[in-house]
C-alpha cells in the first residue's frame, strides 16, 4: 500500500498543481519518496493553499525546481517498486485526483493506480463505531469532523506541525493506518505516543 500525501496550490486539481508529494511503502516504510516541484506554467495559486503548505509564491514558481510533471514521472518510478499499490492517506481522493491530472499534463498514460482507495477518516470512523463511540459531528455544517489532527488526536498523536509538509503527512497517515488497522506503532517518529485505546 502507497500512503501519499500532496501539497499543492489550491482543492482543484484540474487548474491547481501539485506542488511537492510525499510518499511510503506501508509493508517497507524505509521505502519512502518525497520531491518538491515548481506549479506548471499557467496553474492557479491560492494564498490560502499556500498559507497551509508554507510555500511562498516565489518558491512555487522557482525555475530551479523541478517541474511538476518531472516529479510526476520521479514518483511513478518510485512506485513501481511497491508490490501494492493502492493508495491510501487522509481523503487520499484528493492526492489520487491531483496525480492522475498531473500523469495526464505530464503525458503519463499508462495510469498505474486504481480508484479505490483506503481513506483514513474512513477507517477512524469504523473504529470509534466499533468501540462504541460518537465519532464528532461538525455542528455547523452537520458533517463529520474527523479531520487528520482529529484522526491523529484518537489515535494518541499530536497535531500535524503547521505548515504542513508532504511528507510528514505521509508519515502521519501511515501510523494512523498501523494504528487502527493492526493495532500496533508503524514509526519511530510516533513510537513515543501511546495507542489510547491500548492502556
Amino acid at each position: 500500500m502507497i500512503v501519499l500525501d500532496v501539497e499543492a496550490t489550491g482543492v482543484e486539481a484540474h487548474k491547481h498543481s501539485i506542488v511537492s508529494l510525499g510518499a511510503l511503502d506501508l509493508a517497507n516504510p524505509d521505502n519512502r519518496f518525497y520531491e518538491e516541484c515548481r506549479a506548471w506554467d499557467g496553474a492557479h495559486i491560492m494564498d490560502e493553499a499556500l498559507a497551509v503548505n508554507g510555500f511562498t509564491k516565489e518558491q512555487v514558481t522557482d525555475k530551479t525546481k523541478m517541474s511538476e510533471a518531472d516529479l510526476t514521472h520521479a514518483f511513478l518510478k518510485w512506485s513501481e517498486s511497491v508490490d501494492d499499490r493502492t493508495l491510501a492517506g487522509q481523503n487520499v481522493s484528493f492526492d489520487r485526483d491531483f496525480l492522475k491530472y498531473a500523469a495526464e499534463r505530464a503525458g503519463h498514460t499508462d495510469w498505474p493506480f486504481a480508484h479505490r482507495t483506503l481513506d483514513t477518516h474512513t477507517m477512524c470512523w469504523m473504529h470509534m463505531v466499533e468501540r462504541r463511540l460518537q465519532p464528532p459531528i461538525d455542528p455547523v455544517h452537520k458533517r463529520s469532523a474527523l479531520n487528520l489532527d482529529a484522526v491523529l488526536n484518537y489515535c494518541g498523536i499530536p497535531e500535524e506541525p503547521s505548515p504542513h509538509n508532504a511528507l510528514t503527512g505521509a508519515l502521519s497517515h501511515a501510523e494512523v493506518i498501523s494504528r487502527l488497522l493492526y493495532g500496533r506503532k508503524l514509526l519511530s517518529e510516533f513510537d513515543e505516543f501511546e495507542i489510547p485505546w491500548k492502556k
